[in-house]
């Protein structure tokens, strides 16, 4: 449809791409032309870290702070103890109480470095759904609650539906999700004023729910906005590559496979990504994005910068572009290349005549070795073995830039007194060094 809006924050959402869908545009739009209005985005806690595919919609509450309203970041530990079984084809593992704190620890170290929390009246809330969900009542939840839902009505929605086709088996504890969701935005807007839950479009129908049970308990005017799913210009679902998840915490990810993986963004996205990544222009976003040839390699670097930056800082963003261009334009080794550090009991023994761990560790380094296989393996270049083998086979497996022919090619400790360089195709590498 085509609408014009009059405030900032929705103006940026459809400018920049990430509206995929909303409850009432001109409610919505009308109700924050007024500074101040909370919205949320709910965010389980099932790993100790976000990864890419929250970053769109950390983004989204950013954005919205910039246009002076105020983000809440809502932390699920108690809706963590269900699971959302959105679009999943099967249940998902359940977490202690204390798993699911620890993941909160881990996922809040992230929001700090986009949102300014506070008092104010545009600053930032951090809240846990547990505040509420952990005591209720079970049967006055259902006499109070349960009985404004249609199940006929809960089954239809898609990301319900999707599973029970496909006839796989969708529990009774995943199928009270959507009810406690609903319920955590009647919450919010009680207790906080919120008018807008956000979140990508396969949170369309628990969205919606939380909207018609507000206005059914409360009598609460509220909305809801939605983000496309993405996926890059080639299929791939946003934010999986092949060494696994891109995850926001530089523990878990270093800041340079983090600025990395912008870097190797394909053509098709770039112009996409500048607008929905960072806080250039959009003139300045499609300027970049229509850049061609050697052109737009700039222009995935300048994407790459910006996005590091927002995270991990200028200074994380300035390093890991200096150890690209090592890598990459001087056939250098880099200062900031993620490092495996290998230690004498990784290694096999090769003499026969030594057995116990006390010998193996008083042994000389030329008797310890390690298969190339086991090495790629090891530094995280290839999920398996087998994958190593197949690196090897097809050529695109590099010691220090020169080619590995053989699998059953060994490195010695010994050959660790200075570090080597691995690369597993032109873009991705690592350093190898003992400890």
């Amino acid at each position: 449809m085509t609408y014009h809006p009059k405030s900032d924050f929705v103006a940026v959402m459809m400018e920049r791409g990430f509206l995929a869908d909303c409850t009432d545009y001109q409610g919505l739009d009308e109700a924050l032309l007024t500074g101040g209005q909370p919205a949320y985005i709910g965010y389980d806690a099932t790993a100790k870290s976000l990864h890419v595919g929250h970053l769109l919609n950390v983004m989204m509450l950013r954005w919205l702070q910039k246009c002076g309203h105020k983000p809440i970041t809502l932390m699920g530990g108690g809706t963590t103890k269900v699971g959302d079984p959105s679009f999943r084809a099967d249940e998902r593992p359940l977490l202690s109480p204390a798993q699911i704190d620890d993941n909160i620890a881990g996922m809040q170290k992230v929001f700090a470095q986009y949102l300014a929390y506070g008092d104010g009246p545009s600053d930032a809330l951090m809240l846990n759904n547990a505040e509420w969900l952990d005591d209720l009542n079970y049967l006055d939840f259902l006499r109070d609650i349960g009985r404004h839902f249609s199940v006929n009505r809960m089954l239809s929605f898609e990301s319900v539906k999707s599973r029970l086709d496909r006839e796989q088996s969708l529990s009774f504890l995943e199928f009270n999700y959507m009810i406690l969701q609903a319920y955590d935005f009647m919450e919010l807007h009680r207790r906080y004023g919120c008018i807008l839950q956000m979140g990508g479009s396969d949170q369309w129908g628990n969205i919606v729910n939380g909207i018609d049970l507000t206005r059914r308990v409360i009598d609460g005017e509220v909305y809801g906005l939605t983000s496309p799913l993405l996926t890059t210009s080639d299929g791939r679902k946003m934010g999986k590559s092949q060494g696994g998840a891109i995850w926001l915490n530089g523990d878990m990810l270093s800041p340079y496979e983090f600025w990395q993986f912008w870097r190797n963004t394909t053509d098709a996205d770039v112009g996409r990504f500048l607008k929905l990544y960072t806080e250039l222009p959009v003139v300045e976003c499609d300027r970049l994005g229509a850049l061609e040839g050697a052109e737009i390699n700039e222009a995935k670097v300048r994407l790459a910068n910006e996005v590091t930056t927002l995270l991990h800082g200028a200074e994380a963003a300035e390093a890991a572009e200096a150890t690209a261009r090592a890598v990459f334009e001087k056939g250098g080794v880099g200062d900031d290349l993620p490092t495996l550090t290998l230690r004498k009991e990784d290694f096999v023994l090769v003499d026969p005549h030594s057995s116990n761990f006390l010998e193996v560790m008083n042994l000389r380094p030329e008797n310890l070795t390690l298969s190339m296989v086991q090495l790629f393996k090891k530094a995280g270049l290839a999920k398996s073995a087998k994958e190593a083998k197949r690196l090897i086979a097809e050529g695109g497996a590099r010691m220090n830039d020169v080619e590995v022919k053989n699998p059953n090619d060994a490195v010695s400790a010994a050959d660790l007194s200075t570090p080597i360089k691995l690369s597993a195709g032109k873009k991705r590498h690592a350093l190898v060094q003992l400890g």
